[in-house]
């Protein structure tokens, strides 16, 4: 699986870079893991209820095509979005989802700090404070769009909504667990926890 770290990126521009990626990937184009941070933007999934954007102020909302309700991206954030052929690699979405969920688990364990995963409410969660959410898409039996790892965020912007439908969800981030990382670091612990958990490798 190829690495691409592709630094702060307009959400529209690369979520268009992905689309276009799965639909004209063929059965020999490598499996890549985008790790990208996004200038403040909400977006709203498929079934997303506008109920739940409360006050986005002066930040964009973009209706997209991943799975789940609303949520913000921001600087501070680390995006991963694994583009994989599911098929090929003969995996189901629920082992993907595991993976990403897992990895992060097992990231913030090495720093002493227990989360969990909810199979009720995809992300994982710090004493019920969400740290990570998922998100994903299945087109063409391959994934795009992933999942966003807060890292060291402003978290004033997820007051704005109700974080993934859940008014009273409370979110957190790696500084606030006192886990001094910055994005490039997290990219760099996260990855061989979620390659372990996809039985795979780079």
């Amino acid at each position: 699986m190829k690495t691409v770290i592709r630094g702060r990126q307009d959400y529209v521009p690369l979520w268009r870079e992905m689309q276009q990626f799965t639909d004209t990937r063929d059965n020999d184009t490598p499996d890549e893991i985008w790790f990208v941070e996004h200038p403040p933007v909400f977006t709203m999934g498929l079934n997303a209820s506008e109920e739940h954007l409360l006050a986005p102020g002066d930040i964009p909302v973009v209706q997209i095509d991943r799975g789940g309700q609303v949520t913000f991206h921001g600087p501070g954030q680390l995006m991963i979005y694994p583009l994989i052929d599911l098929r090929r690699s003969n995996i189901g979405v629920r082992t993907l989802v595991t993976a990403l969920e897992q990895s992060v688990v097992d990231l913030v364990a090495d720093y002493g700090v227990e989360a969990a995963a909810d199979p009720k409410a995809p992300g994982v969660y710090v004493d019920g404070d969400k740290l990570a959410s998922v998100g994903l898409r299945i087109r063409r039996g391959s994934s795009f769009h992933g999942m966003a790892l807060n890292v060291d965020i402003d978290l004033e912007p997820f007051s704005r909504i109700n974080p993934c439908g859940y008014a009273e969800l409370q979110m957190t981030d790696l500084q606030r667990l006192k886990i001094a990382l910055d994005l490039e670091q997290a990219a760099e612990e996260i990855l061989p926890h979620f390659l372990r958990h996809l039985g795979t490798r780079e």
